[in-house]
C-alpha cells in the first residue's frame, strides 16, 4: 500500500449476516487516495455483498469503518454523495441520448446548472463526442458507451469510483482503452475500486485482494502475490487461493 498518503477507504472487522448465513465474515483493510484496488472473488465470495456496505447501501451487522471519511454506520447518505458507481449490468439509459445521460446523471449527483454546464462541457472535449450528443445511447458503438459510463459515474469527480465489473462482454482492445481512462483518472488522485472477472486486469491494480468464503484470504500488490504463492500470473494465484473455497457458490 503507498505509504504517507490518505486512507479514503478503511474497515475494520466488517462482517455481515443473512439469518445463520455468513457473507461478508470479519474482514479489514485499508485503501489509499488514487489507489487502483482490485476486489476479487468467485461467485458467491461476498464481495458484492461487502460492495454495498461500503457504498452505504446495506448496513453491516459488525464493524465498523470509514468510505471517504464518512462513518459507513451513520453516515451513508453522505457516503452516496462522495462516490460514483459502474456496473456492467446497469450505467446508462440506452433509449436515453448522449446528452440526456449525462444531464440525468449530474441532477442524481445533485450538481447545479452551472456544474453540469461545465461538466458538460468538459467530458464532451475530454471524450471527444461532441457530435454524439443528441444521438441515443443504443446506436453507438460499444466503446464509447462505455467511455460515457465511465464519464458519467464520475462526472461529479468523487473520490471513490467504484467498479462493478466494468469490462464484462467487451473485447480486449476496447477493456484496454477503457483501463486508460481508469489509470488517468487515478493519476489526477481518484481512488478506483474494481471488481473484475477478467485476471489479467487484475495485473493492472496497485493491489489485489481474494475473498473467499466471506473473507479476504490474500491482499498485496500483484508482484508479491505471484511471488508469495509461486505463480506467473494472477490468474494462477486465484486459481490457488479460491481451491481454498469451502462453502457452495
Amino acid at each position: 500500500m503507498k505509504s504517507n498518503v490518505e486512507k479514503v477507504i478503511s474497515v475494520s472487522n466488517l462482517t455481515k449476516r443473512f439469518g445463520s448465513f455468513t457473507a461478508v465474515d470479519h474482514i479489514s483493510f485499508d485503501v489509499c487516495r488514487g489507489e487502483i484496488f482490485g476486489f476479487l472473488g468467485a461467485n458467491g465470495a461476498g464481495k458484492t455483498t461487502a460492495m454495498r456496505m461500503l457504498c452505504g447501501l446495506s448496513r453491516p451487522t459488525e464493524g465498523n469503518g470509514r468510505v471517504a471519511g464518512c462513518d459507513i454506520l451513520t453516515q451513508t447518505e453522505m457516503i452516496k454523495r462522495h462516490i460514483g458507481y459502474m456496473s456492467q449490468k446497469f450505467s446508462l439509459y440506452s433509449e436515453l441520448t448522449v446528452d440526456e445521460n449525462i444531464r440525468l446523471f449530474s441532477t442524481i449527483y445533485s450538481m447545479t446548472d452551472v456544474q453540469i454546464m461545465e461538466a458538460s462541457s468538459r467530458l464532451y472535449a475530454e471524450l471527444g463526442m461532441e457530435s454524439m450528443r443528441r444521438t441515443r445511447v443504443s446506436d453507438i458503438p460499444v466503446g464509447w458507451r462505455q467511455k460515457l459510463a465511465f464519464a458519467t459515474a464520475t462526472i461529479h469527480r468523487p473520490d471513490i469510483v467504484f467498479l462493478d465489473e466494468p469490462t464484462g462482454g467487451v473485447d480486449p482492445v476496447t477493456r484496454r482503452k477503457f483501463w486508460e481512462h481508469i489509470y488517468k483518472a487515478s493519476s489526477e488522485g481518484m481512488t478506483i475500486f474494481v471488481t473484475t472477472h477478467y485476471l489479467d486486469e487484475a495485473e493492472y491494480c496497485d493491489r489485489v485482494s481474494i475473498m473467499v468464503d466471506g473473507c479476504i484470504s490474500a491482499l498485496d500488490s500483484p508482484a508479491a502475490l505471484k511471488r508469495k504463492y509461486h505463480a506467473d500470473t494472477i490468474d494462477e494465484v486465484f486459481r490457488i487461493v479460491a481451491s481454498e473455497a469451502k462453502r457452495d457458490e
